[in-house]
């Protein structure tokens, strides 16, 4: 039997080596590419890479114009929950699997969200700016919020918000959430209408997939529809916020703060005006980021492609593709 190709499109923050290393052993040959994740930067494949029958995709751009060019890829393995960066309608057309990490840190993220939003109702940066600069308590001007008066608004209620809603929750007043696909309310959570979640939550906790559907959902008239000073956090993905209206509502005093975890266009511009806002909290997309959480980022996406190559199918699919014959023997 032919050993599979499997194309590890790009190197990110995590190391590609381990899950090489595995599939490899498996029977695999692996190569590594550094494809784009910007739109119009040239996609450049190593010699041979047209033969891959999957891909491991850590940021790059996965178009209708590079899949044109590697017609035997039957199973895409993201090493994110998201998987935004990959185009779906050419995927599905091809019949090519997409199977996505939807566990391997969501305690982390949700204990990035809270940190976040934290730090912003405690005005943590301000406090430090203070003693940085060798003052102390007479000298902070900002009064924080009591939590225990705040309601926490949660847009998105899967597993990561849930997890957060366990450990957030006993600290506000009240917790909802919107979910057009969650129907049973768990931990306490009141599961309200799109409209009431931007009007009445004090901090909003961003928890959505990237979509068509999802793109700018924080425009402008979310914004003028939500309480003053509310916080936002946003531990998902940049592009869930316009960012002319994240700026606009900051200005205007609407926003008490912004935390964000999540830029457009990853990695953001040296001089990006929201890095040194005093209104905004950035931290460098590690919410994912634990001792714990790595093991899983960098082998999971690596056993999910051997499960495919073993058996032709994927039951967990973000994306269901078609069967095929499997390329490896089942067990090795």
């Amino acid at each position: 039997m032919t050993r599979p190709l499997v194309l590890f499109t790009d190197e990110t923050d995590l190391d590609p080596a381990p899950g090489r290393a595995l599939l490899e052993a498996a029977g695999c040959d692996t190569v590594l590419a550094e494809l784009p994740s910007r739109a119009g930067e040239p996609q450049t494949l190593p010699a041979g890479a047209e033969r891959a029958v999957a891909l491991v995709v850590g940021y790059a751009r996965i178009d209708e114009a590079l899949l044109e060019r590697l017609p035997n890829v039957g199973f895409i393995a993201t090493m994110s929950a998201g998987f935004d960066m990959i185009d779906r309608a050419a995927a599905e057309a091809r019949g090519i699997w997409v199977v996505n990490l939807t566990d391997a840190a969501t305690e982390e993220v949700a204990a990035h969200a809270l940190t976040l939003m934290l730090a912003l109702e405690r005005d943590l940066r301000g406090s430090v700016a203070v003693t940085a600069a060798g003052g102390w308590t007479d000298d902070v001007t900002a009064v924080p919020r009591r939590l225990s008066g705040l309601t926490l608004g949660l847009f998105g209620f899967g597993r990561i918000a849930q997890r957060l809603a366990q450990v957030a929750g006993p600290s506000f007043a009240r917790v909802i959430a919107h979910d057009p696909f969650v129907t049973a309310p768990v931990h306490g959570v009141e599961l309200v209408e799109r409209d009431a979640l931007i009007a009445e939550s004090d901090v909003l906790s961003l928890h959505l997939p990237l979509t068509a559907d999802t793109h700018g959902a924080i425009d402008g008239a979310a914004f003028a529809a939500m309480r003053p000073g509310v916080s936002l956090v946003n531990v998902s993905r940049g592009e869930l916020v316009d960012p002319e209206a994240l700026t606009a509502a900051l200005d205007s005093g609407k926003l008490r703060g912004a935390a964000v975890d999540v830029l457009h266009g990853e990695p953001p511009a040296a001089d990006h005006p929201l890095r040194n806002d005093p209104r905004v909290i950035v931290t460098p997309h590690v919410a994912f980021l634990s001792d714990g959480s790595l093991e899983h980022y960098t082998l999971d996406p690596a056993r999910n492609v051997l499960d495919w190559l073993r058996t032709g199918t994927a039951p967990r699919a973000a994306v269901r593709g078609r069967d095929a014959e499997p390329l490896l023997p089942a067990g090795e």
